[in-house]
């Protein structure tokens, strides 16, 4: 197998460096199992490098936010266990994402795909090997949930929502290079936050302010009625494709996306097809606050997904947003985002039901 780091390009390289100068060898062994391997064909960008309404720099995959995540945690603990379980977190991600949540109807916590992670590394005999050579037991790492600095609740900094701003800011929507990156990465430490819990934050206010004003102008791309509506596209499609039994669930979770996407480019039902490629073409979503007939349409909801963090002030520590009004604002402005009741394609497409 090929070794990881020569896979990836070399402005991730980089950027991996700054999330941690050291690169723990012992990690590509678990980088290298074959469930692991299987999210390198999942797309961070949740479907929406699949039409020409977006302009992707480049794929980003699943498993390379995975590795982010987990460089994260090693750089603040050099913790074996909280390193895997923030490598871990993904790995019973299927194929497009967050799409499959929408499927499911979970469009607005956009959880409903977790219950299999413990399930996938109890079942994989490399990994078991792995943790057992390691001394290591599943149950360390099979909910990234219980390490705060790992993960933890909106509006709280944490690896795996450090890592997204990061690298969706570098990929999705240029807001940042390498260099301010590094510079506000460097300034990040573990903090005590209101509940005496450790949390990542910033040694200087000023640094997080910067960082906040730079990533609120991320945020809106995620509730935006273009990205709902690629999502909501996706999991309409799979799920036609499911109920005429042109794919399974357990290929959501065995497939890569562009075998996916083959599956529906040449599965017998050429409505599914049609509509599929008209979606692959399209260059924008229209917009409106009445439903539009004889048009696929949708009415978008979607997680919200931001950060306040904390950083130390004159000997304390708080939240940014009660020390900075310039932070303040960029948030607030962020929440104040107005979005059309329903949008969709300029093609119709009305999805298959369970009869």
């Amino acid at each position: 197998m090929k070794n990881y780091l020569d896979t990836i390009n070399e402005e991730v390289k980089e950027y991996f460096k700054i999330l941690s100068p050291e690169f723990p060898e012992w990690l590509l062994d678990y980088i290298h199992t074959p469930e692991m391997q299987r999210i390198a064909g999942t797309s961070m960008n949740c479907g929406t490098n699949y039409t020409k309404v977006f302009n992707i720099k480049y794929f980003y995959s699943n498993l390379d936010h995975s590795v982010g995540v987990a460089l994260i945690v090693w750089n603040f603990i050099h913790d074996k266990k909280q390193t895997l379980a923030g490598l871990f977190h993904d790995i019973a991600t299927p194929t497009f994402k967050h799409c499959i949540d929408f499927m499911n109807g979970d469009t607005e916590h956009q959880e409903s795909t977790e219950e299999r992670t413990e399930q996938i590394i109890r079942n994989s005999e490399e990994i078991l090997k792995l943790l057992k050579r390691d001394g290591i037991k599943i149950e360390e790492v099979s909910d990234y949930h219980i390490y705060p600095i790992a993960d933890n609740d909106i509006p709280q900094l944490s690896a795996d929502r450090f890592e997204y701003n990061f690298s969706n800011g570098l990929v999705l929507h240029r807001v940042w290079e390498l260099d301010s990156i590094k510079e506000i990465y460097n300034n990040v430490t573990i903090l005590k936050n209101e509940d005496g819990i450790c949390e990542l934050g910033f040694e200087d206010y000023k640094i997080c302010e910067k960082y906040i004003h730079i990533v609120s102008n991320l945020w809106p791309y995620w509730i935006s009625e273009e990205v709902v509506t690629v999502m909501q596209f996706w999991a309409d499609i799979i799920k036609s494709m499911n109920i005429k039994g042109y794919l399974t669930i357990d290929d959501l979770y065995n497939l890569s996306e562009k075998e996916i996407i083959q599956k529906i480019l040449n599965c017998e039902d050429k409505y599914l097809t049609e509509c599929f490629s008209k979606f692959q073409n399209s260059v924008s979503v229209y917009k409106s606050d009445v439903p539009i007939a004889n048009k696929y349409c949708i009415e978008g909801k979607t997680k919200k997904r931001y950060v306040i963090p904390l950083a130390k002030y004159n000997n304390r520590t708080c939240r940014i947003d009660e020390i900075s009004e310039v932070a303040k604002k960029d948030i607030d402005s962020y929440f104040d985002i107005k979005r059309y009741k329903f949008t969709g394609f300029d093609f119709d497409f009305k999805p298959y039901k369970i009869i």
